[in-house]
């Protein structure tokens, strides 16, 4: 019941407000155009509500995440990605059955056409992961004809979502092994998730992997704190692409691009490749940080701040600690690690740093966790495809089942030209 009044040109506009279940509010401006021939102007969308949605809930002053309800501390200390991954997308946590069901669906959908191995070959051994993780995906969508029918069935639905969530992690893991010139270790049934996709990584034809259950837990704990982040860049770009009635596998490969730039998924590439500068030019990491605060330095930080957090982000508390228990088990000694509790230290307690809310966010400690695992750095933002991915598929299907679901066109504020003519080329100056 509540409204907003817009006066404007003499005239007083009722536009409705919005309400959601943990009480924010947003002013609806869907027939604003039609009454006003207004536009709103909100460069990055940074205030601006694209979708309802039940998925997830972030609350950036108080550095709250939930997953449908749940808080993200209690899944990452009790759940598992596979368990996770299903409460993202069917909107519950899952009976004993149907989890049973669900892992075996995930199983026997891990292999690949064999024709598909054929498209590693003629990538350049240098090509970057992701650039091959895209493709790979969206390549996916020519050799399942079945699962691109416009109006999918529930069922369709659960074949595409099962298929994609099996078959990414093993086109990661061939990717990785394509990169380091090693045949592709195909996936056993007698391991879960998160073991095949370690075994598929490291074992080799003349060695066996041995599964530890500490590095499990690392980085199962990764993947279930990237599930999703309510409507980020990648996210938004799934339900943008998916919006056209764009199969699921071109959507998620979409998303799967916008991931990659360096101020999103790739940033925690970027603060391994910063700490290992700082190492290099004596571990002078002061000096780097007067530049981070010189305004006329276009340096930057990477790893602390983020665009939703004002306060600690919830993910990187819970990382800090595995970061610290997983060096601990596997002992080692990694001068980066010790720079980074040097950073974390100024962070938490200069001023310039809390004043601007610039605390540690989960790309400080994600990055570290991985290379103490042994994924090289190039692979990190792949890990992070993998960890969203199930969030990526519970934000499709939310927004094609929707029935107020549109497709996307936004507006804009034309600054160009005015009308002109054409000049012929010989009277151009």
């Amino acid at each position: 019941t509540e409204k907003a009044i817009l006066q404007y040109g003499g005239k007083d506009y009722e536009l409705p407000v919005v309400c959601g279940t943990e009480g924010e509010r947003a002013i609806d401006i869907s027939h604003l155009r039609d009454e006003t021939g207004l536009i709103t102007y909100d460069t990055g969308y940074a205030n601006t509500s694209s979708c309802k949605s039940k998925i997830t809930y972030i609350d950036g002053e108080k550095g709250i995440l939930r997953y449908r309800g749940i808080p993200i501390e209690e899944l990452a200390e009790k759940s598992t990605f596979v368990e996770v991954s299903y409460l993202l997308i069917y909107g519950k946590l899952p009976t004993t059955p149907e989890l049973y069901e669900f892992r075996k669906k995930i199983g026997r959908y891990a292999l690949i056409h064999e024709d598909m191995k054929n498209f590693f070959n003629q990538f350049h051994g240098d090509a970057h992961p992701m650039a091959i993780l895209s493709s790979m995906v969206c390549s996916l969508s020519a050799y399942h004809p079945e699962l691109l029918k416009p109006n999918l069935t529930d069922q369709d639905k659960d074949e595409t979502i099962t298929h994609l969530l099996s078959k990414v992690r093993v086109l990661s893991a061939f990717a990785y092994k394509r990169s380091i010139g090693q045949t592709f270790i195909y996936p056993q049934m007698k391991y879960d998730y998160i073991e095949n996709f370690l075994y598929m990584m490291f074992a080799t034809p003349i060695e066996e992997y041995e599964i530890n259950p500490v590095v499990k837990r690392a980085l199962e704990l990764l993947f279930i704190l990237h599930a999703d982040h309510e409507q980020n860049c990648s996210t938004s770009t799934v339900r943008m692409v998916g919006s056209a009635r764009t199969n699921l596998f071109a959507s998620i490969s979409a998303g799967i691009c916008a991931l990659w730039g360096t101020l999103h998924g790739g940033a925690n590439q970027s603060v391994i490749e910063m700490l290992e500068a700082m190492i290099k030019s004596g571990n002078d990491y002061k000096k780097f940080i007067d530049r981070a605060k010189d305004k006329n330095d276009p340096f930057r930080l990477m790893g602390f701040g983020h665009r939703v957090y004002k306060c600690y982000d919830p993910r990187a508390k819970i990382l800090k600690k595995a970061v610290d228990d997983i060096f601990a088990h596997l002992n080692i000694h990694d001068p980066v690690l010790d720079l980074t509790k040097e950073l974390e230290n100024v962070a938490l307690h200069d001023d310039y740093f809390i004043e601007r809310n610039l605390y540690p966010n989960v790309d400080f400690y994600s990055g570290i966790i991985y290379r103490a695992i042994g994924i090289p750095t190039n692979d990190f933002t792949v890990m992070f495809a993998l960890g969203r991915l199930p969030g990526w598929i519970a934000q499709w299907k939310e927004m094609v089942e929707s029935d107020d679901n549109k497709l996307c066109r936004p507006r804009q504020v034309y600054i160009g030209d005015v009308e002109q003519h054409y000049t012929p080329i010989e009277s151009r100056t």
